[in-house]
């Protein structure tokens, strides 16, 4: 399936002084399967080694970082003479070599002109103490779940998926149904690349669902394998609120939901390891929209989203004929599956900030501000076609942003004050 980062990777393996490269996130969202595809398309030879399945490659590193002798010895692994100009060398799950991250450090210093990709889950890598980490030695790639764009294209329907990305609105005029129904199957299916995949093969939603259960049972699982033990019981608690924390209107993460009494420094160690490990996104409170929005947000006070919408409405455990059989799947669990995937999209595009804004009494609200450049923009999202929005209005008048965007199910339309995008065409802001 096409994922936009194999773009990112072109570029960074014509960049000038390229260094080598972390590709981070999440576990189950596609790091190796993206990796193995660019090698196979943009070099000759691919060298992978799997450090949590060669454990006698583990120690590698552990001698020292003499780049000649690991590059013998990758070679005798692979059976591969690696030459610089076309062969990528890719260490997986790279957390599980000691001192595996720091010897980028040395491909970087010692020998840039090997083409070096590593990857592993956020839930390992960086964590542990008394790691060397190569600042300023490696480049980054964040990659999430499939973007609705991705998921398009994976369906079938990269003209459609284009002529959103070219914002072809008239031409895209008598596809809104289907597209409607489209995103009304992402809330459900979501972007787990398996997920997607088993969807796309048979069309069976209950196998959807098994899948998915999987994936956050493989989740938990992970929580008592790599967070320090004094925090699991929190993690989890955390980590299973999520469903109670979006259900409210107000979606502040309130703390008392997970345990009655239950304060910010009990659980702040547990919030910032799922943030870490790319399974948490979170939004701060802005208190005034100027920039830099870092110097306004109130560290307080956030929402909590997961990293996939589908994902969200297994925890939920919502019936599939809620979500797919009709129209009440923007609006059940009070749009919060609607808030989620916004979220998320705007996740993907990597804006310099994401955050929310109400006032100080809290009696008005934006969904989110953004941060783009010199800009800062708020966003407003509604579920379906009742678009009326009193605190957004509000806010437009009261601070006359330069650009200002409602998301809904209603046709794109540039107004004078801001402009309606539909839901299905969210990342083209």
């Amino acid at each position: 399936m096409y994922r936009t980062k194999i773009e990112e990777l072109l570029k960074w393996k014509n960049k000038t002084g390229r260094k080598p490269l972390i590709v981070r996130g999440a576990r189950q969202v596609g790091k190796t399967w993206l990796i193995k595809e660019f090698g196979r398309l943009h070099y000759k030879n691919i060298v992978y080694v799997n450090f949590e399945n060669t454990p006698e490659l583990q120690s590698i590193f552990e001698s020292d970082f003499d780049i000649d002798r690991i590059i013998l010895t990758l070679q005798m692994h692979a059976r591969i003479v690696i030459k610089p100009e076309d062969t990528l060398i890719f260490f997986d799950e790279i957390q599980s070599a000691p001192r595996g991250l720091t010897s980028l450090k040395y491909f970087c210093e010692d020998a840039p002109q090997y083409h070096v990709i590593a990857a592993g889950s956020l839930l390992g890598m960086g964590l542990h103490a008394n790691i060397s980490f190569p600042v300023g030695k490696v480049n980054f790639i964040d990659m999430h779940p499939l973007t609705f764009f991705e998921f398009l294209c994976a369906m079938g329907e990269e003209m459609i998926a284009n002529a959103i990305h070219s914002k072809q609105w008239d031409a895209l005029y008598p596809f809104e149904s289907k597209l409607r129904e489209y995103l009304k199957t992402y809330f459900y299916v979501g972007g787990m690349p398996e997920v997607v995949q088993a969807f796309v093969n048979n069309h069976d939603l209950p196998e959807v669902r098994s899948i998915q259960r999987e994936i956050l049972n493989s989740y938990e699982a992970d929580f008592s394998k790599h967070a320090p033990n004094d925090i699991v019981p929190r993690i989890y608690m955390a980590w299973r609120s999520i469903p109670s924390q979006l259900s409210k209107e107000n979606k502040k993460f309130v703390y008392g939901i997970m345990r009655d009494g239950a304060r910010a420094k009990d659980f702040e160690l547990a919030i910032e390891w799922l943030c870490n490990c790319g399974l948490f996104l979170k939004a701060h409170r802005i208190k005034e929209p100027r920039l830099p929005l870092t110097a306004y947000q109130d560290l307080s006070t956030f929402k909590i989203f997961i990293h996939d919408v589908g994902l969200l409405s297994a925890m939920t455990a919502l019936d599939m004929n809620t979500l797919i059989g009709n129209d009440r799947v923007f609006t059940e669990f009070k749009g919060a599956l609607t808030e989620q995937y916004v979220m998320q999209e705007l996740h993907a595009r990597q804006f310099d900030y994401i955050g929310y804004w109400t006032n100080e009494r809290s009696t008005a609200e934006v969904d989110f501000i953004i941060q783009s450049a010199s800009q800062v923009i708020p966003i407003e999202v509604k579920a379906e076609t009742n678009v009326h929005a009193k605190s957004f209005r509000l806010f437009c008048t009261q601070y006359t942003p330069t650009t200002a965007y409602r998301t809904s199910m209603l046709p794109y339309k540039d107004e004078q004050w801001m402009t309606n995008i539909p839901l299905w065409a969210i990342w083209t802001i």
